[in-house]
């Protein structure tokens, strides 16, 4: 046990779909920090609880299992910490067992196998409100008397029964701890026990699942389930565009205004065309896309809390299956959507090293958002705003045609490498159904609030950091006297451009857009801040009210425009994406080999694009 002044540390622990998130959200709020466990690459959620006695409480999150018998990473980090042998961690003072009250039975096993251990705990019968809305009565009192611990029903998205689970284990830690039994047990032996303890305190018993059953005829219906995932991501891009263009335009007006006020207040000196030319119109021309991409995370977020993302693994285990994977790891790839790294790290889940290695040589296929801004903007320049059949945005059409041929290309590769260099059996898919449930509005606003923090600090710091050293390249040497070329041409990056220009003239790239790729390793959005900074170099103060969009508009034809955007389907992924692949992989082999084949598909890609543009235009 820690001394009596010591900071308690307790774990949220339970089955995945207990509602552990929730809970964790609901009494931490916004005392939240995200990192890793030490030496191992397993997502650290931990945050700040403040106890009814005026303690606090360093509060973990841990990842979601079945059993103490570990079949993931995941899982084992899980196993190691409330066994207390996970390295660099304190030993648990208290566990918090979370467990869903509409599925008592199975996941009391996992609470009995825990019980077994001998730390201090508490039960969190959570969406109690779910069981007794089906008719579903639990005796919690007589569960408590059962376990020998204190049980507190809650219901975590409405904030229910937090007091009484705070007070409840205040008192645990106040108390010595049980005495340890073998960690060593026979799960059919805890099953039977978990089913006699649920079938005594269950008072009535209620039409478990009804309303999620009536749901998934539909939502999974071997026809019907398909078509309506479809429909639910092409609305999803629809509205990236539809409901993001009014905020859009007052950021960009925004950064006009700042760059007119700056013109203005100082002269015409190198640290105006700083400001002007480099920060704002570089980081100015990523951060006008925070709200496209806030959408973008809003429906990812509603997906996975409604229960809904697990039916769409499900349905798209069918055609995993057809390349090699299977289900399982259309999370990590579904999760790649928002950024490569959590997409990759998620591919612990999976039990098949095999799958492991392929969804993470895959994920950086899937389109992340930090490609958005590169769409976005080339889509905004040469895509005409207009409806096709009378009711379909082309613009959004087009954004939900280069996401399929994101994933396309994923489950070509995913092909290609199974029946290659990662050869071998996939095993069976077996994955709880989690109920449907409302959104939890402030968890939406918590997973929003970071997305937002996250992509302005790359802001502030990568992107921000590369344009000024793309600035600084591209001014200096300054044009000699009665130079004739533009003075982009005199400069370092000039230069750099010059010598890559050799290389992508082929795929229709021009030096602008070859300079553009290299610091677009850092972060791919760097990509739009370095054409920001380019272009305003070029340019003129008159012209500064032209947002990057106009003024690529005149310097590209359509067929670059096109390649560009095939590019960046295929486009290696940035130097953090490569960083995590090494330290999952073990190496630098994968991710050198990761880095060559997309950079081959990337080139091949755009090339057959600008070609056949120019063939057919």
């Amino acid at each position: 046990m820690n001394a009596p002044l010591a900071t308690p540390v307790v774990a949220l622990v339970g089955n995945p779909n207990a509602g552990k998130t929730s809970l964790f959200n609901a009494l931490t709020g916004s005392r939240q920090k995200v990192g890793n466990y030490p030496g191992v690459t397993v997502e650290r959620k931990a945050g700040r609880l403040a106890l009814p006695d005026g303690r606090q409480a360093e509060l973990i999150d841990l990842p979601g299992t079945y059993s103490l018998d570990p079949r993931s990473p995941d899982e084992a980090v899980t196993r190691d910490a409330v066994t207390g042998h996970l390295q660099g961690e304190k030993r648990l003072d208290a566990v918090v067992a979370v467990a869903d009250a509409t599925n008592l039975r199975n996941h009391l096993r996992f609470v009995l196998e825990l019980r077994r251990l001998g730390t201090p705990m508490v039960l969190a019968l959570n969406m109690i409100d779910l069981a007794e809305r089906d008719g579903t009565q639990i005796d919690v009192a007589a569960l408590s008397a059962l376990l020998g611990m204190p049980v507190v029903a809650t219901v975590a998205v409405r904030r229910r029964g937090l007091p009484e689970l705070g007070e409840a284990l205040a008192q645990a830690l106040r108390q010595p701890a049980p005495a340890p039994a073998s960690p060593e047990s026979d799960l059919r032996l805890l099953q039977r026990e978990a089913r006699m303890i649920a079938a005594t305190v269950t008072l009535a018993q209620g039409q478990a699942r009804r309303w999620s059953q009536r749901l998934d005829r539909v939502a999974l219906h071997p026809v019907g389930g398909p078509i309506l995932l479809a429909a639910l991501i092409f609305v999803m891009f629809q509205s990236v565009f539809a409901w993001a263009e009014a905020p859009m335009h007052w950021l960009e007006g925004l950064v006009t205004a700042l760059q007119a006020a700056a013109t203005g207040a100082l002269p015409d000196n190198a640290l105006r065309s700083l400001l002007v030319d480099g920060v704002l119109a570089g980081v100015g021309a990523v951060v006008v896309f925070l709200p496209q991409i806030l959408i973008l995370f809003f429906f990812i977020l509603c997906l996975e809390q409604s229960g809904y993302m697990v039916r769409a693994a499900f349905l798209m285990d069918r055609i995993m299956a057809r390349v090699g994977l299977n289900g399982r790891a259309f999370i990590p790839l579904i999760s790649s959507f928002a950024c490569a790294i959590p997409g990759i790290m998620a591919t612990r889940t999976i039990d098949s090293p095999r799958d492991r290695l392929t969804t993470i040589l895959i994920a950086p296929l899937m389109t992340c958002s930090a490609r958005l801004p590169v769409y976005a903007v080339i889509i905004g320049a040469f895509i005409p705003d207009r409806t096709v059949a009378g009711f379909l945005g082309l613009q959004g059409l087009v954004l939900f045609g280069l996401y399929v041929a994101g994933v396309g290309g994923a489950l070509v590769a995913a092909y290609a490498l199974r029946h290659s260099l990662t050869r071998g059996e996939s095993p069976m898919f077996l994955m709880e159904m989690p109920k449907y449930q409302w959104p939890a509005p402030r968890d939406i606003a918590i997973g929003l609030t970071q997305r937002a923090t996250a992509f302005l600090g790359r802001a502030g710091s990568i992107i921000l950091v590369s344009t000024m050293v793309l600035w600084a390249l591209a001014t200096w040497p300054a044009p000699p006297p009665g130079a004739t070329r533009p003075p982009l041409e005199y400069s370092l990056a000039g230069k750099i451009g010059g010598a890559l220009e050799v290389v992508f003239r082929p795929i229709g790239f021009n030096r602008e857009i070859s300079l553009a790729l290299v610091p677009g390793m850092a972060a791919r959005e760097v990509a739009v801040s370095a054409l920001g900074t380019v272009y305003s170099l070029q340019g003129t103060d008159e012209n500064h009210a032209e947002g990057l969009i106009d003024r690529l508009r005149g310097a590209w034809s359509l067929p670059t425009a096109l390649a560009f955007l095939a590019w960046f389907v295929f486009a290696p992924q940035c130097i953090s994406t490569l960083a995590v692949t090494r330290r999952e992989t073990g190496g630098w082999a994968w991710p050198a080999f990761m880095f060559t084949y997309l950079f081959a598909a990337a080139y091949a890609a755009a090339g057959i694009t600008y070609w056949t543009a120019r063939a057919l235009l």
